[in-house]
Parts: structure tokens; C-alpha cells; sequence
């Protein structure tokens, strides 16, 4: 693998990843401050500053070693989740909805911000590869931790939703499921199951969305 091209591609990724994941925590740790509990805002993980939200292996080490070892063909990685005692929230089971939607939305919100970035490049006259690329990445970077953390199954944020929308007593059952969902999860992207049959079918309706809510500025831009 050309050594080059490893530096490129990090130095394109890393803005947008960091803004990723980074927005991501801190939107639920806001969500939860504005439902009741104050626990991430006490342990300052509603901020902006990355390296509060940083996980050396998750964030770092992991997606390098998955780059190299795949030749970029797959890679995984996670942030420090945001601590949330859903105990305290006003209506736990209601407001735990939001709480988890917090952080796909503010992706989402990025998603169409890098999409905009495009179209103000090119309004500007801006022809240069490296920052086009880097909108491109931030919008498939911002697409994909939409839709993976989307996917029903706790702890990922889908998984919290679901649990706040079903009935009590099914509610509790697929919360059983958490002390094992992460394994679960990563079985079902090693067979291809999450990859084929959800992040690619919701990351092309969700990209879709995206182009027609951006329709307005492209109009008014190029």
C-alpha cells in the first residue's frame, strides 16, 4: 500500500471524523441535560474539545490497525459513549428516545452541512481535490454513523429507541440483550447482515433525503 496515499487519505478523514464523533457524543449528553440528567454535563462531556470524547483504542488504534490489516476495505471504530443515567431523566422511557436520537441527528445535521460545503466549493470557484474530498468524506463519514448507530439493537442508539417505543414488558426483554449487543452487532457486520440489509439501504434513502433538503441551496449556489 503507497505510504502517500495512507497520509492522504488520514489527512482528509480526520477533520470530519473528529467533528463526527465529537458532535455525536455531545448531543446526547445535552439531550440528557435538558431532560433531567446532569451527569454528562458534571463530568464536562458536553463540549466540542474531541479529546474529551476520544477513545485511544476505539477511535485510534482500532481503525488504523483494521486500515492496514484491510487495505481500507473495512474499518470500525468508537468514541467514549456519554454516560447517561436514564434514571434520572424526567420520563426515562420517553425521554431516553430523544436522548439516543441526539446523536444520529446531529450526524444527520453534518451530513447535510458537508453536502452544502460541496456546493459553496464549487460556487466559489474552489477547484482544489483535497477540500472536495474532504466534503465527500465528511458526508459518507456523517452518513454512516447515522445509519449504524440507528440499528436496533442496544447498546447502539437504535437499540435505546426501540426500547423506549415497544410495550413495557418487551422492552425489558431486548434490554437483556445489552451486556452482549455489541458482539451480537459485530457477528451480524462480519456476515455482511448489517452492512447489505441496513446501513447501505438507510444510508441511500438518508442520502437521498439529504439531496432534495439541500435541493434549495444548490439552486440558489451553482
Amino acid at each position: 500500500m503507497d505510504f502517500a496515499s495512507i497520509i492522504q487519505t488520514v489527512a482528509i478523514y480526520a477533520l470530519p471524523v473528529l467533528f463526527a464523533i465529537t458532535l455525536h457524543e455531545a448531543a446526547h449528553g445535552y439531550a440528557a441535560l435538558r431532560f433531567g440528567d446532569n451527569t454528562a454535563a458534571m463530568l464536562g462531556r458536553i463540549t466540542l474539545n474531541p479529546l474529551k470524547h476520544i477513545d485511544p483504542v476505539g477511535t485510534i488504534a482500532m481503525p488504523l490497525m483494521l486500515y492496514f490489516a484491510t487495505g481500507g476495505a473495512f474499518l470500525f471504530g468508537y468514541a467514549k459513549p456519554v454516560p447517561v443515567r436514564f434514571g434520572n431523566l424526567n420520563n426515562p422511557k420517553r425521554d431516553m428516545i430523544w436522548v439516543a436520537l441526539a446523536g444520529p441527528m446531529a450526524n444527520f445535521v453534518q451530513a447535510f452541512l458537508w453536502v452544502i460545503g460541496i456546493y459553496l466549493l464549487y460556487a466559489l470557484g474552489i477547484q482544489e481535490r483535497f477540500f472536495i474530498e474532504m466534503c465527500r468524506a465528511g458526508i459518507l463519514v456523517n452518513l454512516v454513523m447515522f445509519a449504524f448507530n440507528l440499528f436496533p439493537m442496544p447498546p447502539l442508539d437504535g437499540g435505546r429507541i426501540l426500547v423506549g417505543l415497544l410495550p413495557m414488558r418487551a422492552a425489558v426483554a431486548v434490554s437483556k440483550v445489552e451486556p452482549w449487543g455489541f458482539f451480537i452487532v459485530m457477528g451480524l457486520v462480519l456476515a455482511g447482515i448489517v452492512s447489505n440489509l441496513w446501513l447501505r439501504p438507510l444510508m441511500q434513502v438518508t442520502g437521498g433525503l439529504i439531496e432534495v433538503l439541500a435541493t434549495p441551496f444548490r439552486l440558489l449556489l451553482t
